[in-house]
């Protein structure tokens, strides 16, 4: 979804509201593709702030389905984007070295919603995802979720320091 800035940036100025459905289905991050179950309309506010010069602010809110960190069961995690953004048009002036990103999201007099979404949905990305405090994860040697029932698998996660106690006692079976 592109919004126009031509009104914002000529001479009286409009500051620009507006309420967009966004159509993303889906959010790329680390390398996978995660799906958004639900989002709201996205609210944003285009005012002129000088010199070239625009100051963006938006909210919205989204349900994205993430795996769990421990167990890889589906949680769908709610997100509430709040951003504010002062962004400089001016493309002579635009350096790349201050870390600016508006470059990925405004093209000319065009505001590019959804690379602005996805730029906003990937810093407020939470850290770690579980499907609940308590999740005892995936077995290491057959990958059975833990949470569902026990497996009949050896534990053999013990501390790799006792190794040499655990030798020993393996080679006092043998004799």
């Amino acid at each position: 979804m592109l919004i126009n800035l031509s009104e914002v940036l000529t001479e009286p100025h409009k500051t620009v509201e507006e309420s967009v459905v966004s159509d993303m289905k889906e959010v790329f991050f680390g390398g996978q593709k995660f799906s958004i179950a639900e989002m709201s309309p996205v609210h944003i506010r285009i005012e002129y702030a000088g010199e070239k010069k625009l100051y963006i602010t938006g909210d919205t809110s989204l349900t994205v389905v993430i795996p769990c960190d421990r167990c890889l069961a589906e949680v769908p995690t709610e997100m509430k984007l709040v951003f504010e953004k002062s962004v400089n048009t001016d493309t002579e002036c635009g350096d790349e070295e201050d870390g600016s990103d508006e470059a990925n999201y405004i093209d000319g007099y065009h505001l590019d919603v959804e690379k602005l979404l996805c730029n906003e949905i990937l810093v407020g990305w939470p850290m770690k995802v579980l499907c609940s405090e308590d999740c005892k994860g995936i077995c290491s040697v057959c990958g059975q979720n833990l949470n569902e029932g026990c497996c009949d698998c050896e534990d053999t996660s013990l501390d790799p320091r006792m190794s040499v106690i655990r030798d020993v006692f393996k080679n006092f079976k043998e004799v």
